[in-house]
């Protein structure tokens, strides 16, 4: 028995080594078989689609352009940012690398120390550091079960840079993008606006030009490694990105500065609920400055929710109105500013009782008297063969009621009702700047107008416009038109220039000859009374040579009247203008069209 059973060990041993043999030879053959189809029938699609998981397209993302003033000084920019990201999924399987001879630039350690965990743990206290977060809620975010999580946006290329040199290619990496940065904090900063999260503009000039600002995105296909750099050689397609034009504003920021910066200062001195201004060159039409007191930061929340004050502000003008209303008297040849009149300090006309904004004894003026003066009685009585048809065709022509063509947000055409609209007072109201209302674009122009001897020019705030092969375009502008004779203005001008010496202790320059007018109206308060007051000046420098028409209006100015709030602001930003400019002094006054008789 035992004999039988010491014979059949060997059997047994071998039947099971062939059973073995036969199954790895089994396993063989379908490896071999697996292998032949993978090389021989599948092998060019398989590698295809190795090729294809590698091989990706990237965006190379256009550059948005400037925003330049007249000199070339940058306003608004965009610089090279990155959006840190990275993909949770792959993080949780993340194990350091410890630092040794043979890993350096390769491995990963804290402080010359090992990391001390894995996972999402780990990258988060590599990653800390670099970005200036707290490592428990980085730690929170790359534990997400998403493939794709923003870490931080707007990092400089030296951040990215750092995070490159952690080793963690295909876990955390940088997608580039840019960020906003305007240079001048709140200087005309709703007028500038800003743009979106995706860098389109959505206020202010930024939204006026965004099409000329935005560039054209590219595109590059290669293959990439497992850290998404590009395998040499391996570009198949691509595109380059083309970059936004710039645009060159007529906008000179030392003069908005100083403008802005008198502006803030007059508020607070006059208690007013706002103040604003525009300067603007006579010849051209082009606009100097504009600004208000609203202390507005360029691309914040604030920018892109409000439009510039001023803008979009609309007022009743008050007595600067007067200008536009003798200039029409002249041009149609009803009055002359040598006319005689007695002018009492009220008058009653249709049912309507006018008054001066002062008592006074019956006088013997002038048509030019009366704009020195700024009598309203004066006016009225002036005009009585002044019809309400002229009245309105004048102040059209001189660009109320109307765009100033300037294409920004928020921009206000005013109110100026037909003449079929007004009432028995109203028609006589216009002739002295109420009963509509204007912007300061509007009043500053109607003055440029007179000064640039009756001709009206298109104001403009874009000078020109790059592209990124550096061609430069000049925007079209409407062609000038002629509102007055040029005897007119020059009449017109010599009445501004006696209203001017008449608040010369306020708003006079030294060695400089102005040619301006105030006014003040009662506006509507809150309660919907005439509880408000506006006071504004609007003056030309010099009166001899016109370069600059500067308009300042107040809202609630304590002093009320507009040659003694607004017409010392004047003079801040005309003395300003003329030691900038280094412009000449004036020649001295001749002679004036009298004022009284």
């Amino acid at each position: 028995m035992s004999k039988g059973r010491i014979s059949s060990a060997p059997n047994a041993f071998a039947s099971r080594c062939l059973s073995i043999s036969i199954i790895l030879a089994l396993i063989s053959t379908l490896c071999i078989g697996q292998l032949a189809s993978i090389q021989l029938l599948h092998g060019r699609s398989t590698a295809q689609a190795a090729t294809a998981s590698r091989t990706l397209p990237v965006t190379i993302r256009a550059q948005r352009g400037r925003i330049l003033d007249d000199n070339g000084s940058v306003l608004a920019q965009s610089v090279e940012r990155y959006t840190i990201v990275a993909d949770p999924q792959v993080a949780q399987t993340f194990k350091p690398t410890t630092c040794t001879a043979d890993t350096q630039g390769h491995c990963q350690e804290i402080d010359g120390k090992p990391v001390g965990t894995t996972g999402a743990a780990a990258v988060a206290r590599l990653v800390a550091p670099a970005l200036g977060m707290d490592a428990l809620e980085l730690g929170a975010k790359l534990s997400a079960s998403s493939r794709y999580a923003v870490l931080k946006r707007d990092v400089t290329p030296e951040v990215k840079r750092t995070i490159d040199k952690l080793g963690l290619g295909g876990i955390v990496y940088g997608e580039l993008s840019s960020e906003r940065l305007y240079a001048n904090g709140t200087m005309i900063g709703a007028l500038l606006g800003g743009v979106d999260a995706d860098g389109k503009g959505v206020a202010g000039i930024e939204q006026m030009e965004n099409s000329t600002l935005t560039g054209e995105n590219g595109y590059k296909v290669f293959q990439q490694g497992n850290g998404g750099e590009e395998i040499p050689g391996t570009v198949t397609k691509s595109k380059d990105a083309v970059d936004g034009g710039d645009v060159t504003l007529s906008i000179n920021a030392d003069v908005d500065w100083y403008v802005k910066k008198v502006l803030v200062e007059a508020k607070q001195h006059y208690q007013a609920d706002w103040a604003l201004a525009v300067v603007q060159e006579v010849g051209s039409g082009n606009i100097l400055a504009i600004d208000d007191s609203d202390e507005i930061t360029a691309g914040t929340d604030a920018a892109k929710l409000n439009v510039s004050k001023a803008v979009s502000q609309t007022f009743e003008p008050g007595s600067v109105g007067k200008v536009v209303s003798a200039a029409g008297m002249l041009q149609t040849g009803e009055r002359k500013l040598g006319d005689k009149f007695t002018v009492p300090d009220q008058i009653s006309k249709n049912g309507q009782v006018f008054h001066d904004s002062t008592s006074h004894a019956t006088s013997q003026w002038t048509l030019a008297g009366i704009l020195e003066q700024s009598s309203n009685v004066g006016m009225v009585m002036a005009a009585d063969k002044y019809t309400n048809q002229q009245r309105y065709e004048f102040m059209t022509k001189f660009g109320f009621g109307q765009s100033s063509g300037l294409g920004l947000s928020g921009e206000s055409r005013g109110t100026l009702l037909a003449p079929q609209q007004w009432d028995r007072r109203t028609q006589n109201t216009v002739l002295f700047g109420q009963g509509y209302a204007v912007n300061a674009l509007q009043l500053t122009n109607a003055i440029a107008t007179i000064a640039n001897k009756g001709v009206r020019q298109q104001q403009s705030i874009v000078k020109s416009v790059t592209d990124a092969n550096g061609h430069v375009s000049t925007p079209t502008k409407s062609q000038p038109t002629r509102v007055v004779d040029e005897d007119v203005a020059a009449q017109m001008m010599d009445a501004m220039e006696s209203s001017a010496e008449h608040y010369q202790k306020f708003t006079g320059i030294d060695g400089y000859r102005i040619a301006g007018k105030s006014g003040t109206a009662e506006v509507a308060g809150p309660g919907g009374h005439l509880s408000s007051i506006i006071g504004d000046w609007s003056g030309i420098i010099p009166a001899d040579n016109p370069r600059f028409v500067i308009t300042v209006v107040m809202k609630n100015p304590h002093g009320i009247y507009g040659g003694l709030t607004s017409g010392p602001v004047f003079k801040q930003i005309g003395e300003f203008l003329m030691q900038k400019y280094e412009v000449p002094t004036s020649t001295p006054r001749k002679s004036a069209i009298p004022v009284d008789w």
